[in-house]
């Protein structure tokens, strides 16, 4: 049997690797991704970078499940310009927003958790922040506004959840507040405000508000709650040298985990029984089964290493949760 010679990289093959990699951390810079790379010099990109594309589709899912569930939602041209009007609200516009607002306040923070961020690293100065954050508060209030318009609302409910989600979004990142400061108040914030407010706003648009639909969305966002505490595990060293009390820092990295794991589960497994509880058999089931991998995904990543595995979990079992959503959205729908 004769030797091999031992495995190397060709010379042509290092900087396509290279490239990749490089790539690779861009993107995940312009999307506002942990493992990001630094350096970018555009304003425009790092002003993007700045409002996280990637969170914003969560919200812009929470509306297409609030025009499901009111029942009313008709495929026509002007429902879909509509419907995507309120999801350019929701996202881009108000999520950006808050993740600029966030990223603000956060700099102390993220000069040791993520120092490529574009304010710790200095790359845009602190006035063309305020004004970023100013710009999309009012272009987001202005969409909601003329929403509300187009509803044909005595009561400008739209434009009364920006405000509402704006003001939220302010106390959860700036003092003296800071509900961030605190894992269970900051994270149902944040659980609140993916779920149930973008939820309340495809509803409100298509259809009428009222309390059982927000109660059931403030009770799914505590699944959203868990999901929030995935965020956590990244920022914990910043988080215990600047005494925030998130999760992770007040209960161990390994109970913080399985806390998060049993609030995704526990309360989409509650919504389901509400299904069944108004006679949605077959949308209860369906909700279940998408429960399954999640819980699988949970032991293969997750639980096993919450610091290396967080991003890897969420890519892989955050599907299913939504989808989850829409099958809820689409059994109340079908049920009024």
């Amino acid at each position: 049997m004769s030797d091999s010679p031992p495995s190397q990289i060709s010379p042509e093959a290092a900087p396509e690797s290279a490239a990749t990699a490089d790539r690779s951390a861009k993107t995940r810079q312009l999307l506002g991704m942990k493992g990001a790379s630094s350096g970018e010099t555009s304003i425009w990109k790092i002003r993007l970078q700045l409002m996280k594309p990637i969170t914003w589709i969560p919200l812009i899912w929470g509306v297409v499940c609030g025009a499901a569930s009111s029942g009313n939602y008709v495929w026509n041209l002007e429902n879909f310009a509509i419907a995507a009007a309120c999801m350019l609200m929701s996202g881009p516009l108000l999520t950006g927003y808050t993740q600029t607002l966030n990223d603000f306040y956060d700099r102390d923070i993220d000069a040791i958790n993520e120092p490529y961020r574009p304010i710790p690293s200095g790359i845009i100065s602190i006035p063309q922040v305020v004004t970023q954050i100013l710009v999309l508060l009012a272009a987001g209030i202005g969409v909601a506004y003329a929403l509300d318009l187009w509803a044909g609302h005595e009561f400008p409910i739209m434009t009364v959840l920006t405000l509402g989600g704006a003001f939220l979004a302010y106390i959860y990142s700036a003092p003296p507040l800071k509900l961030k400061q605190n894992g269970w108040l900051g994270n149902y914030a944040l659980g609140a405000s993916y779920i149930a407010l973008p939820w309340w706003a495809g509803h409100a648009l298509f259809g009428k508000l009222d309390a059982t639909i927000m109660i059931l969305t403030l009770f799914y966002s505590l699944a959203g709650l868990g999901i929030a505490i995935v965020n956590d595990f990244k920022s914990v060293e910043g988080d215990r040298q600047l005494g925030l009390k998130s999760l992770p820092v007040m209960f161990g990295i390994s109970t913080a985990a399985w806390i998060c794991v049993l609030m995704i589960d526990i309360f989409q497994a509650g919504i389901a029984g509400y299904l069944i509880a108004i006679h949605q058999n077959l949308y209860a089931v369906i909700l279940l089964l998408l429960i399954i991998p999640q819980i699988t995904f949970q032991d293969m990543y997750f639980l096993r290493n919450p610091l290396e595995n967080d991003v890897k979990y969420q890519a892989s079992a955050q599907p299913f949760l939504v989808l989850g959503m829409l099958v809820a959205a689409l059994a109340l729908g079908h049920a009024s």
